[in-house]
């Protein structure tokens, strides 16, 4: 059973951390201050370490040298509600595998944990098979649909996952993605092999080449020990490159000659790397847009779209909205240790109504707060969110109001830096790319 130390001042939340990861099979220790942790850490050995980067009279970031001294294999996630890219950096560079921000999701954080495990166990020299992580586990159940769209996605997924073929997925945000690429992952050779998934847009890109191919100690300052990098880690098994379309440039070079060559090397390493994996990107850009404007490279476009399956959204499946809602509904009651059986018909006729913009991901956390709100053993229309209740009125009219309201902010923001779309996209703390990709969705005269 891995072993899980939590560091995080705030109680009532660590707490709530603690019994999450203790239901999902990990032994859990709390610490709420620094000088707490360090004890623990002196006289325990952990798997993985969760701390938040500030803490009462100190800075989580200090404690990453006693625990690379103590004990070299615990990896270290740091956890923030700064989103500082510089602290993440730095801690990168001190050691740390890897940071979250606040608020994350519960698929966030076992998603982070299940990567630093699996890095954690590559680098143990033993015959034996580990057990399936948390993650897997939870993502291997892959909810088939009655439509006929998700049958259509069942019969894709059924005829690519036996063969070695590099698979793009597109659809919008929140249409399960990266469910539908560990599906395909457990139903391949590579089952019961490593499944690493990573966002190529949450990694800074000071230490993308460093996460993708990892490094040797020395290569660059705090660089304290040799590192796996993603590649690696997914070595035989499966990786998972979510959100492809927001690489830079140089790294798309990189990545490009690493499918291509199948080999690798760490930073700072002349040795070659041999890789034996399989490659499933997702996007939910237009990549053949961005290949027509320079932005995304042709031929790794080509590297990555041997196979392409669009997943549906939500509103092309209507048929299968009370079913996705039932299966929300035992995973809320999992979570939240509750027993609500059902929806009352009037809830039923608001889910079928309500046009579901963020698709699965929406549905989800919405069922999930509806549970959390219904007192019985029946969700009533009263526990359901306001804006799914009044979605259903008025011919979906908050889609199109979300619609005019971002045209308005990109406009808005285009006038305010005098037409520079570099400085407009700052603005709007979005890429260039997706400010392009929206100009021309929205069709702006500009």
């Amino acid at each position: 059973m891995p072993k899980i130390l939590i560091i995080e001042d705030d109680t009532a939340f660590c707490q709530m951390l603690q019994k999450f990861l203790t239901k999902h099979g990990f032994a859990v220790s709390t610490s709420y201050s620094i000088k707490e942790a360090e004890e623990q850490i002196s006289t325990s050995t952990f798997d993985i370490i969760l701390s938040d980067v500030r803490l009462p009279k100190g800075n989580g970031v200090t404690l990453l040298p006693q625990v690379k001294k103590e004990s070299p294999t615990t990896q270290v996630i740091l956890m923030t509600g700064y989103a500082e890219v510089k602290t993440a950096v730095n801690a990168m560079k001190k050691g740390a595998f890897d940071y979250i921000s606040k608020p994350f999701t519960p698929e966030e954080i076992l998603s982070v944990i299940n990567n630093a495990l699996n890095v954690a166990h590559t680098k143990e020299e033993t015959p034996k098979k580990s057990a399936p992580s948390p993650k897997k586990q939870e993502q291997g159940s892959f909810l088939v649909g009655e439509s006929e769209r998700s049958k259509k996605l069942q019969q894709y997924i059924d005829l690519v996952a036996p063969t070695n073929m590099s698979v793009l997925l597109t659809g919008e945000s929140g249409t399960g993605k990266e469910v539908t690429a560990n599906s395909i992952h457990n139903a391949s050779k590579r089952k019961g092999q490593p499944f690493v998934a990573v966002d190529c847009g949450a990694i800074p890109k000071e230490i993308a080449t460093s996460e993708f191919f990892g490094h040797v100690k020395g290569s660059f300052t705090g660089a304290i020990e040799d590192k796996k990098g993603h590649f690696e880690a997914a070595n035989g098994g499966t990786l998972f490159l979510d959100e492809v379309g927001n690489l830079s440039y140089e790294h798309q070079v990189q990545l490009l000659r690493a499918i291509q060559e199948r080999k690798i090397k760490r930073v700072g390493s002349t040795k070659e790397i041999q890789l034996d994996l399989r490659i499933i990107a997702a996007t939910n850009e237009n990549l053949l847009e961005a290949v027509e404007e320079g932005s995304f490279r042709e031929d790794l476009y080509h590297r990555l779209n041997e196979f392409s399956i669009e997943v549906p959204s939500l509103r092309e499946r209507r048929e299968d909205i009370l079913l996705f809602a039932n299966y929300f509904l035992d995973r809320a009651n999992a979570d939240l240790e509750k027993e609500v059986l059902d929806f009352s018909e009037e809830a039923k006729q608001i889910l079928m109504d309500y046009p579901w913009p963020g698709n699965l991901r929406e549905m989800k956390n919405m069922i999930k707060r509806a549970v959390l709100f219904t007192e019985g053993d029946t969700v009533l229309s009263s526990s359901l969110a306001e804006e799914v209740v009044n979605g259903t009125k008025g011919n979906n009219a908050p889609v199109f109001s979300k619609s005019e309201y971002e045209k308005e902010r990109i406009l808005d923001a285009l006038k305010q830096t005098n037409f520079n779309k570099s400085k407009a996209a700052k603005l709007l703390q979005i890429t260039r790319k997706t400010l392009y990709n929206k100009i021309n969705q929205y069709q702006l005269e500009v």
